[in-house]
C-alpha cells in the first residue's frame, strides 16, 4: 500500500459532527474527553495563563521542537529556518519548546544540516529567536507571556553529521534488534565512560549560549531514541552509566548540575519519551515492493526479559511501564526541574506510537492500529503521570491526528487537569494560525489542517528539507516538492 492509498480505517475528515467523532471513539473502545464546541478566548481552557517558576505563560498552547534539515552545512539558520520560526511566533502560542533541536557538538548532529549551538552560532540563534518574538508581537500586540526554550541534543544512535545517507552511530549500549536494523556490527560505536563524561561541558556551554541568545529555558532532550533517551534504557551497560537506575540517570544528573553551575537563573525543561516499545517493521506477508504492509513488532522472543529500553514492560515490550517514567520524573523534581514535555517511542523504529498518522513516511509501515488508538495512548499516559506527579508542569503530545477535533479534545483534557499544555508539532507546519483561530473564531480552516500525510518526515528521510509540501504553498513550488513526488511515485 503506497502512501497515497486511502487508509483502511475511518478517516477523520469524513466525520461531519462531534457526535460522529464520539461514536467512532466508542466503536474503537477509546475513552477520550471531547467537548461539544470550540471555546474562544478568554473563556477557553487553552487561553488560561499558568505561572511556572515565577514566569506567567500566557496560554496553554505549546510549539514542539522539530528538525528542519535546512540549516547551512556549518549549522546556521537559513531562509527556511527563519520562516518556520516566524510562523511559530505568528501562531499565538506562548510556550515555544525549543522550536528546533540544536546539536551540542558537530559529531552529534542528526543530519549535516542541523543547527549547532556554540559560540560561533550565538548571534544567528539570537536572530532566530528575535524573528519569532517580533512575529508574535506583530500578530498579537505584545510578546508578554512568552516562554521560549532551545532544545539541546546529541543524536547518539542516529547521528548523521557528514552525509545525509550515512549513519555514524554513537550508542549507549548494544541493542540486539536496533543494532541489526541500523547496521551496528561491533563495539566501535559504543561511547566509553570517558566520552560520556566529556559531553557534560558541551551541554553546559550550549546552555550558556542559549541564555546569551535570549532563551528563557533549555530543554535537555531525552526522547525519540537519541542519546540521553537511549542511556535511560542502558540496563545491560556495565560501569557507572548503566545497569541500575542511579547509573542510568548519572549523565542526566551531571548535565543538569553543570548547567545549573554555568547558568543558575536559566530554567531547565526535559522532553522525555515516557514509554517505548520494541522496534516495528512492515509485515512481510502483507508487503510488496514499494508497498509496505502494516507494522508488526520485531521478533523479541529471544530478548526476554526485555532490558533494552526505558518505560517498557520487560515481560511484554509492546506495553508501557509508567513506573520508570514516574521514578525519573520524581528525580527531575528533586533536581528542580518541573517543566516536562512527554512524548513516546521513536520516529526511527516505532513511529505509530510517537506520531500517529493516516499515511506512513517513506521508510515506515502502514498503521498497525487505528491512529486514534495511538493518540489516546499518549494522552492517557500523560494523564496518568500528571495524576501521579501533580506538581510537575506537563506538556502533552500526539494531538495532530485529531485534526478537526483537536481543540475539542485539547480543551477537555486541560479542563480535567490531565495536562497543563497542549503541544503542536506537524500541525504547526501546515496551520500555524490554529491557536489564534481557536481563540478568535472558535472555528478551524479545514484546508490548512494537517492530514498526517507524513511528507514532512518522508522528505528528510530522503535527504530533503522538511516542510508541509501538500498544504503550504511556499513548499509546494520548491524543487524539493517535485523530487518528493517522484520518490513517492517510485515507491521510495
Amino acid at each position: 500500500m503506497s502512501s497515497s492509498t486511502p487508509p483502511p480505517f475511518v478517516r477523520i475528515p469524513g466525520l461531519k459532527t462531534v457526535e460522529e467523532f464520539r461514536a467512532l471513539l466508542v466503536r474503537l473502545g477509546i475513552r477520550l474527553e471531547c467537548d461539544d464546541a470550540i471555546e474562544t478566548a478568554p473563556a477557553s481552557p487553552l487561553a488560561q495563563p499558568l505561572e511556572v517558576e515565577g514566569r506567567k505563560i500566557g496560554n496553554r498552547w505549546c510549539v514542539h521542537p522539530m528538525e528542519g534539515w535546512d540549516a547551512t552545512a556549518d549549522g546556521h539558520p537559513t531562509e527556511c529556518t527563519f520562516r518556520r520560526w516566524q510562523r511559530f511566533g505568528q501562531s499565538g502560542a506562548k510556550l515555544i519548546w525549543g522550536g528546533e533541536a540544536m546539536a551540542v557538538r558537530e559529531d552529534g548532529r542528526a543530519n549535516p544540516n542541523q543547527l549547532l549551538i556554540d559560540e560561533a552560532h550565538q548571534a544567528s540563534l539570537a536572530a532566530l529567536r528575535e524573528t519569532l518574538v517580533r512575529a508574535h508581537r506583530d500578530r498579537c500586540g505584545t510578546e508578554q507571556g512568552m516562554l521560549i526554550g532551545f532544545q539541546l541534543t546529541h543524536s547518539g544512535r542516529f547521528c548523521r553529521p557528514r552525509d545525509k545517507a550515512k549513519l555514524e552511530p554513537r550508542i549507549a549500549y548494544r541493542h540486539p534488534l536496533l543494532d541489526r536494523r541500523f547496521h551496528v556490527a561491533g563495539d566501535a560505536a559504543l561511547l566509553t565512560d570517558d566520552e560520556l563524561r566529556a559531553l557534560v561541558p558541551f551541554y553546559a556551554r550550549a546552555a550558556k549560549i542559549a541564555e546569551n541568545a535570549g532563551a528563557d529555558f533549555v530543554d535537555v532532550k531525552h526522547c525519540h531514541g537519541y542519546l540521553l533517551h537511549e542511556i535511560l534504557g542502558a540496563h545491560t551497560r556495565p560501569g557507572p552509566y548503566g545497569g541500575s537506575f542511579e547509573n542510568r540517570t548519572r549523565l542526566t544528573r551531571e548535565i543538569l548540575a553543570a548547567i545549573r553551575a554555568e547558568c543558575p537563573r536559566l530554567l531547565i525543561g526535559v522532553r522525555l519519551s515516557a514509554f517505548d516499545f520494541v522496534p516495528f517493521r512492515p509485515d512481510p506477508a502483507k508487503s510488496a515492493p514499494g508497498k509496505p504492509g502494516p507494522g508488526i513488532p520485531e521478533d523479541y522472543s529471544a530478548c526476554l526479559p526485555y532490558r533494552y529500553g526505558f518505560g517498557v514492560r520487560e515481560d511484554l515490550p509492546v506495553e508501557p511501564d509508567f513506573n520508570e517514567a514516574e521514578r525519573f520524573l520524581r528525580l527531575l523534581l528533586s533536581l528542580g526541574v518541573r517543566l516536562v514535555n512527554l512524548s513516546a517511542g521513536s520516529p526511527y523504529y516505532n513511529p505509530h506510537i510517537q506520531r500517529p498518522a493516516a499515511y506512513p513516511p517513506s521508510d515506515g509501515y502502514q498503521p498497525p492500529e487505528d491512529p486514534l488508538v495511538g493518540v489516546a495512548r499518549q494522552i492517557q499516559a500523560v494523564a496518568e503521570l500528571k495524576r501521579r506527579l501533580p506538581d510537575m508542569v506537563v506538556v502533552g503530545t500526539g494531538y495532530s491526528y485529531l485534526q478537526e477535533y483537536l481543540p475539542h479534545v485539547a480543551q477537555a483534557v486541560l479542563r480535567a487537569k490531565k495536562a497543563d499544555f497542549v503541544g503542536l508539532g506537524r500541525m504547526m507546519l501546515s496551520y500555524p494560525e490554529m491557536p489564534l483561530d481557536v481563540f478568535e473564531k472558535g472555528a478551524l480552516a479545514p484546508r490548512l489542517i494537517c492530514r498526517t500525510f507524513s511528507d514532512c518526515t518522508s522528505a528528510p528521510r530522503n535527504g530533503l528539507v522538511s516542510g508541509c509540501y501538500p498544504l503550504d504553498d511556499w513548499y509546494k513550488v520548491r524543487p524539493e516538492a517535485r523530487a518528493l513526488k517522484a520518490l513517492k511515485r517510485g515507491g521510495g
